[in-house]
């Protein structure tokens, strides 16, 4: 007996050792990660953040595991644009005991409608989006409440003393949203909106391509990559001054080009592979940055992204690469599917995501497999041009239909 309390004692020991040496290691972790002020909101976010996309692709224990090295990780701000249900109902599972760890940035008039996510100004709909936000969630309120993609004059004076602007400004005032934002991808029309004197929070569309733009353009205009110029856009400069002397925060989207195309020299805007250390390092470079939101698929792309915190100053310096020769692309899909529903029940994001992969990494066996099950192919198109009139983004995409058609045979 005696031998069996002693051989307890030091197991017992053992456990408590391990115990104290995790909580060490996620000490250190914490420790390691960066934070800056969230603009005059009063809040201090992590440098690096978490986008919503990947936990549409995870399943509730993946989503938690995620989420759990995240926040252990010193990571404390999500952005959460997706209505998709899955991916709601996926963050709320992964947050639960832990909501109060996480500042949250969910998007106004964003829904989910005939089984697609889908930008809305109507009151109601947003309202309904909203509620189901919250409630997927498991929380009565969110910290930064963030008019979804603004990216034209046109939708900035739609918002003006509407409704829609009405019943944000109400959510506040019953501190169902703490703060508020707005989203944006054109220069001018953030600026614009910034001066409002509403805007808190701003989340911009920001990396060493992006800010070659010139004028309103977005990434998504026509031609606009093809004429990418040497130095920052002094529309940019203008706004990231601005917001660094009236304390307007910005949060990041597009850190790597959106879907990591700086991340490939096949794929780059500039023609040249970026490191994440090198893009994130970019965009924190600017006072006005509160954090750069990340998407993260799975678990091994939190790890690279993770890299950040130990990263040295070699592999963060991105000068010699910002001077490069500057590649020619336009009109690339960020598989958000605006474009939806397509008249012939085509998953066009899925098939220009594919198409995509297959021009970068070439035609695998695995990605003919995973066109060939879906339910309708580029084929199918009819050219009719509905899909063109939903796109934020100027994607042409009949002429995507036509390559993926060739590229995958039907």
């Amino acid at each position: 007996m005696k031998k069996f309390y002693t051989f307890l004692l030091a197991a017992l020991c053992l456990v408590a050792v391990g115990c104290k040496q995790k909580q060490a290691e996620t000490s250190e972790r914490q420790t390691a990660m960066q934070y800056r002020p969230l603009g005059a909101t009063g809040l201090e976010v992590s440098e690096i953040s978490i986008g919503c996309g990947g936990f549409g692709k995870l399943d509730s224990a993946a989503s938690r595991e995620l989420m759990t090295m995240a926040l252990d990780s010193g990571m404390n701000y999500i952005d959460i644009y997706d209505a998709d249900p899955t991916v709601r109902s996926n963050i709320g599972y992964a947050l639960q005991g832990r909501r109060d760890e996480m500042i949250i940035q969910g998007h106004l008039g964003t829904i989910f409608k005939d089984g697609q996510h889908t930008r809305t100004r109507d009151v109601e709909e947003t309202r309904q989006g909203f509620e189901d936000l919250l409630a997927r969630l498991g929380t009565d309120h969110i910290e930064v409440g963030m008019v979804h993609i603004t990216d034209s004059f046109e939708d900035w004076e739609e918002i003006q003393n509407s409704p829609f602007l009405d019943y944000v400004f109400q959510l506040k005032k019953e501190g169902k949203i703490k703060h508020i934002g707005l989203s944006s991808h054109n220069a001018e029309v953030a600026l614009q909106a910034v001066k409002s004197g509403w805007v808190e929070v701003l989340m911009f569309s920001l990396n060493p391509a992006f800010d070659r733009l010139r004028g309103g353009a977005t990434p998504w205009d026509k031609g606009a990559m093809e004429n990418l110029q040497a130095g920052i856009d002094p529309v940019r400069v203008e706004l990231y001054d601005y917001c660094t002397t009236h304390k307007i925060a910005i949060t990041v989207m597009k850190t790597f080009g959106g879907g990591g195309r700086l991340l490939d020299a096949k794929t780059s805007q500039l023609g040249v592979a970026y490191t994440p250390e090198q893009c994130i390092a970019y965009c924190l470079a600017k006072p006005c940055i509160s954090t750069c939101i990340l998407g993260i698929d799975n678990i091994d792309e939190l790890k690279t992204d993770l890299h950040w915190l130990h990263a040295t100053e070699a592999e963060k310096d991105y000068n010699n690469v910002g001077n490069r020769e500057l590649a020619q692309q336009s009109g690339d899909c960020t598989y958000c599917n605006h474009c939806s529903p397509c008249t012939q029940g085509i998953p066009i994001a899925k098939v220009n995501e594919l198409l995509d992969k297959a021009e970068t990494e070439g035609l695998t066996a695995d990605l003919q497999a995973q066109y060939d099950a879906l339910p309708k192919h580029a084929g199918d198109c009819t050219h009719c041009g509905a899909c063109l009139s939903r796109c934020p983004f100027g994607v042409d995409i009949p002429s995507k239909m036509d390559a993926a058609k060739a590229k995958f045979g039907k």
